[in-house]
Formats: structure tokens, sequence, C-alpha cells
């Protein structure tokens, strides 16, 4: 109407949740439908993090989607290359290539009240949208401390989602930051070619042996030929992780096994007890993620490697300082320090239908209907939304059921006719969030003892779904209408006010007549 590109649906972000979403789209037969992607290619998360040592901790046949299986993964846990990859091939695969925008950063998206319509401001062009699916993610935007004295550090700094693969750390004395997924990834892969490595740890995280090998060309062979064997290593993947949430969400107590488990392989390779003391958490094991790593230990024990298990407060030159008072020497620092998770920026660029945004909507801590919908927004749902995180298992298997979910709120969309929306109801979303915060009350990631990026600056748990993704799966099969408010433009009213305005108003009666006056004062 204004000049502007119109789609039916623009999705924001191309990791596995944009690029799922723009799949199932075009399965349902949508074609009319943008991919708006920031960067200059795809792949979300497994673009932006190209550290060395990159790779996931979710077995490779339970870490991709169920419609687009791979019968060629190299190993049973995928480094980085692979995953970015396989992402490639999905968007080549199913045709994606001609709806993504790459370079195309949403600046703000605005409700449209009178028209019912999402206005779009990017960095390449403005576009409206009849529903807006945002997939950005949770982990898109590294968090780094403010730390006093690191605009003034004389070296080299970046975020380990940003690697500086043009910097050399070859010779280098290095500072590691964190003690998360990332840096148990890294630490071992910098260590031999560093001149020295100190690692500033505020808590010490549980670590679990990997049982990483190269998948033989056999196995790959067997699962190219025969579909059936690909799909019950995936089925066995899975049930053996559902039967492990009963322990995270009801009964943490049965969880002192792991934890002796954990005890027994930081033995192995940390022979000094002082170290071993600082290495051993004082929380219950799963309280943070349970990370995989059989090499990060050996690396800590390494001569050239150094654990400060204090967080860095200062930096006065190239001197870090720990708050146990810990001085260091370095040449570059490196942050392992997480992301935007539960203050996710995006927040800030979504205006909903009361005016305000999503960040201030969420200010008291995140919450949407069946972890997609929010109220005050309508036609616009999240991918990996509110308490949709998993602590033991395949995020993939979420973005499939919040999919499913998508799809079939386009198809109410559908059978509803006309310039539509679905605006969920603020008690539907109350009662869902006080329904997901009740079961989360047992279990270890509010039980266990610990900070973590779980939880918001209220200390609630918002990010993690407390059940099964088979519970999770049931709950979003589809849209319960009785839970939205449906929302239609009201396009004759509108006429009629503008023909209205159009008439030229009577002429004013004579003045002569003062009471004609007083009453028109009056």
């Amino acid at each position: 109407m204004d000049g502007r590109e119109h789609v039916r649906v623009a999705v924001i972000g191309s990791g596995f949740g944009g690029l799922g979403a723009a799949v199932r789209l075009r399965r349902e037969g949508i074609t009319d439908f943008v991919v708006l992607e920031r960067a200059d290619s795809v792949g979300g998360t497994w673009r932006d993090n190209s550290y060395p040592g990159c790779a996931c901790d979710v077995p490779s046949h339970l870490y991709s989607f169920s419609f687009a299986p791979n019968p060629d993964w190299p190993r049973t846990f995928s480094r980085q290359p692979a995953i970015r990859a396989y992402l490639e091939h999905v968007a080549d695969t199913f045709g994606l290539r001609p709806h993504i925008r790459l370079n195309s950063e949403v600046r703000m998206m605005r409700w449209d009240a009178d028209e019912l319509r999402w206005e779009i401001e990017t960095s390449a062009g403005d576009l409206t949208a009849d529903v807006v699916v945002s997939a950005t993610g949770p982990l898109s935007d590294p968090k780094t401390p403010e730390i006093p004295g690191l605009a003034e550090f004389p070296g080299k700094v970046f975020h380990s989602a940003r690697w500086d693969h043009d910097y050399d750390l070859r010779g280098k004395r290095v500072a590691m930051i964190g003690t998360g997924a990332s840096a148990i990834q890294i630490v071992p892969a910098i260590a031999p070619d560093v001149e020295r490595l100190t690692l500033f740890q505020r808590t010490p995280p549980w670590v679990m042996p990997r049982t990483d090998r190269a998948i033989s060309a056999v196995e790959r062979r067997l699962h190219r030929q025969l579909p059936f064997t690909r799909a019950a290593r995936r089925g066995l993947l899975w049930g053996i992780r559902e039967l492990q949430v009963s322990a995270f969400t009801k009964r943490p107590n049965q969880l002192g096994l792991i934890e002796s488990l954990a005890k027994a392989n930081m033995a192995r390779s940390i022979k000094d007890p002082e170290l071993r003391a600082k290495l051993t958490p004082s929380y219950r094991i799963g309280c943070k993620r349970i990370l995989l790593s059989s090499e990060y230990y050996p690396a800590l024990a390494r001569p050239n490697v150094d654990l400060v298990a204090s967080g860095l407060t200062e930096i006065r030159g190239n001197t870090l300082i720990a708050a146990d008072g810990t001085e260091t020497e370095v040449d570059a620092i490196v942050f392992g320090t997480g992301f935007h998770v539960t203050d996710m920026p995006i927040a800030d660029r979504v205006v909903g239908a009361g005016g305000e945004t999503l960040a201030d909507a969420w200010k008291d801590g995140m919450q949407a209907l069946r972890g997609a919908t929010a109220a005050g927004f309508p036609n616009w749902m999240t991918i990996i939304g509110p308490n949709t995180g998993l602590g033991n298992s395949s995020m993939i298997l979420m973005i499939e059921s919040q999919l499913n979910y998508m799809a079939d709120y386009l198809r109410q969309l559908d059978v509803l006719g006309g310039r539509v929306a679905l605006a969920a109801r603020p008690s539907a979303v109350g009662a869902w969030n006080r329904h997901v915060q009740e079961r989360m009350k047992r279990t270890v990631w509010n039980t266990g003892g610990c900070t973590s990026w779980y939880l918001d600056a209220n200390g609630r748990n918002t990010t993690v779904w407390p059940g099964t993704t088979g519970e999770f799966r049931r709950e979003t099969r589809s849209v319960d209408l009785a839970e939205y408010e449906v929302v239609r433009v009201r396009r004759r009213e509108r006429e009629r006010v503008a023909a209205e305005a159009a008439v030229p108003a009577p002429a004013a009666p004579p003045a002569a007549a003062p009471a004609t006056v007083e009453e028109g004062a009056a």
C-alpha cells in the first residue's frame, strides 16, 4: 500500500531455528516469506563460534533435523565446521537461498494496529509482514563483563564468539576468562601453543568424559543404504536422554552417582590435591550445564597452564588482578563469558500493540505462551523462547516442536480468513508461566545451590524447560484458540471516519442571536 515490500512471514535469523522455520514454511506450501540475516552467511551460532576446538556436546545424529538426516556425520560429536556445513546443506537442499536476505540486520519491528501487520526496519531497507518469527536464538549476542581498566589494556582482547583468527596466540601470555562450555574446549586447543595460559575461574564446572570418536566408513555406508539404522541410532540417543530427565526435574538427589563419576574423571588427570580442590564444585551436578571433555583436565595439568580460582576484578596495563589479589601479566585476553540469554538485545527492537518494547514487557522476567508468543505482541512468535532450553538433550528437538506450533498458528490464521491476527491472552500467558515455574521449584536448576546463566536478574529460571522433550512436543502440537484473542481490521469504521473527514463542514450559523453565542460558548 505504501510502496514497501510486503510478505506473509518474516523470519529473523538463519541458524537452526530460522532455517528450520523456512523449511517448515515451504513444506506447508507457504512461499511468501523472507529470512532476514544480519551476517553475510547462514549458520547462526555455528557461524559465529569458530574458536579453536569448537564442537557440539550433543551427539551428531541427535543434533540434526529429523526431516534432514545426515548419514555422513564424520564424528559422534561433531565439530563446528561440520555443523556449519550441514546448515549450508539444508539451505541448498530445501531451496531456501531465494528467501534469505543476508546483511539485513533488523533494527526495529513495530506493530501496526490499523493494518494488522509488522513494520520492519532493516539495514538493507524496510518491509512489512503479517507474521514475524523471531529465531535470533539465545546464543547470538556475546556478553563481556565491565572490568575496570579493560578499555586501557594494551594487548589483544576478544570474545570466544568473535574469535580473531588474524591474531596469532603462539608464544603469547594468554588469559582465559570463564570456565563454561566454550572455555573447556578452548583451553586444551591453545595450551600447547601459548607461552603461558592463565585460566580465571569464578565457579568450577562439573566435567564428564566426552566419548568422541570418528564414525567409520562402514557405519556411514550402513546409514545411507539402510535408513532405519540411522533412525534407530537417533531414537536410542533420544530415549536415553528422556530417561535422564526425571533426575534433573524431580529427584536431584539421585545425581550423586554422576558426581562420583565426574570426580573420578578429574582424579585421573589432576594429581595435585590442591588443584583438585579448586576444581571441585560445591553445588549439585546439573545445576549448571554438565560439560563434556576428555582434554580439559589434562590441559590444566600442563606446566604452562595456571588456574586462578577467583574472578577477574581489575586490569592495570598488562596486569590482570583477581578478586583474591592474584596478579598476572598477559599479552591477550579471551572472554568466554557467555551471552545475553535472559536479556536478549532483540527484545529492545520489538514494539508491540501497546507501544512498549518486548524488553519493557519482560523487564520482570521473560515469559511466553508455550515458549512462543508474548502478550501484547500479535502475530509475533519466537523460536527457542522463554523456558524452552534444555540441560541434557538436543535443542533441535525443541525447535521442531515449536515449528509444529508455528505451522498450526498459520493454519489457524488461514481458517479465520481475511486480515486477522492472534494475540496471546495475558491470562493464558500468566497461567502457562505459573505452571512452568511451579514445576521448576523441584528441579536441580533451582535447588542445586548454584548461580547459573539459566537464572535472570531476579533469580527466576526463565530459560530451561522443566520436563522431557516429549512432553513439550505434546504441549505444542496445536494452537488452542481459547488462549488467544482474534483481532480483525476495523476497515469499515476507518473508512467511515475518513469519509466524514472529507465532507466540508457546514457553514457557521449567524452570530446575531446572543443565545446562540452563549450556548456555543457553554
